[in-house]
């Protein structure tokens, strides 16, 4: 039956949320249990396009995306794939009515990562916007249910809170971008010569994506809202840290929150939701 089948693609879908990310793992699992296998098969989908376009060296990466790209759509299409993890992703899409302009935009900022190794203001915009802020709309488009006001309510700070994920992921990656994938996402900005003011700028802006995304996080259904705050909560200790290590370290080696601390952030966490104080 093809239901054991679905079972297994979701499952699929969770452990490979598991494997790559131990935060978005934590968010998801305080999540209320109908969004759990939704939402672990969109972050299946966005890692492992992601994966192909940064890990798979030595192989036809761009073979590889456009087959990935071509089976996503078909998968959509038909309401099924042998691939666990798309199978898994076309059921959200399907079911959540989820846009297919999202996937595309999503798409074409993976496919530049093939090509494009330095950005430009205008660039790095459009990057963002399909590499993160469309991942946050899919999100959005499950938690909402249907409910398209709501949906358009909180659509600025959903993009709001992907890109300042993904921009604390770029800052904390500098070293291994530059080095290893030969990337540079900021523009105007000399990796190599990072320095306290640049460093300070780009926070800056960050800084002011998390403060636009909490408006919107506090008015997320609260079977949502918990689990979204953990991540938020994750992201900006993270942001904090790295805004505490001095620009020479980050260049040097990857800031990171260690485990009994991501649990100290989820019991603080839990303590303010549940005396509504978020």
């Amino acid at each position: 039956m093809k239901y054991i089948f679905d079972v297994i693609s979701k499952k699929s879908s969770k452990l490979t949320t598991q494997t790559y990310s131990t935060s978005f793992s934590l968010g998801i699992r305080v999540f209320r249990k109908k969004y759990h296998n939704p939402i672990y098969s969109i972050y299946g989908f966005v890692r492992f396009a992601d994966e192909i376009v940064d890990s798979f060296h030595g192989f036809d990466k761009v073979k590889l995306f456009e087959k990935f790209e071509r089976d996503t759509w078909e998968s959509i299409e038909d309401g099924i794939s042998m691939n666990p993890i798309l199978n898994s992703f076309q059921w959200v899409v399907n079911k959540y009515s989820i846009d297919h302009e999202l996937i595309k935009l999503f798409l074409r900022s993976m496919e530049m990562d093939l090509e494009q190794k330095v950005h430009d203001d205008n660039s790095f915009k459009k990057y963002i916007l399909g590499s993160a802020e469309v991942v946050g709309l899919m999100c959005l488009k499950v938690f909402v249910e249907g409910d398209e006001k709501r949906y358009e309510e909180l659509r600025p700070s959903a993009m709001s809170l992907g890109s300042a994920f993904q921009k604390v992921n770029f800052l904390r990656d500098l070293n291994a971008d530059k080095n290893q994938l030969g990337r540079s996402y900021f523009p105007d900005l000399n990796v190599l010569q990072l320095n306290e003011e640049s460093k300070a700028k780009i926070i800056e802006d960050i800084e002011a994506d998390f403060k636009h995304a909490y408006t919107g996080i506090k008015e997320l259904p609260k079977g949502a809202r918990f689990g979204v705050y953990v991540a938020y909560i994750y992201y900006l200790s993270l942001l904090r840290k790295i805004k505490r290590t001095h620009s020479s370290e980050i260049l040097k080696k990857r800031v990171r929150i260690p485990n009994r601390e991501k649990y100290g952030l989820l019991l603080s966490s839990a303590f303010k939701h549940a005396f509504n104080l978020l």
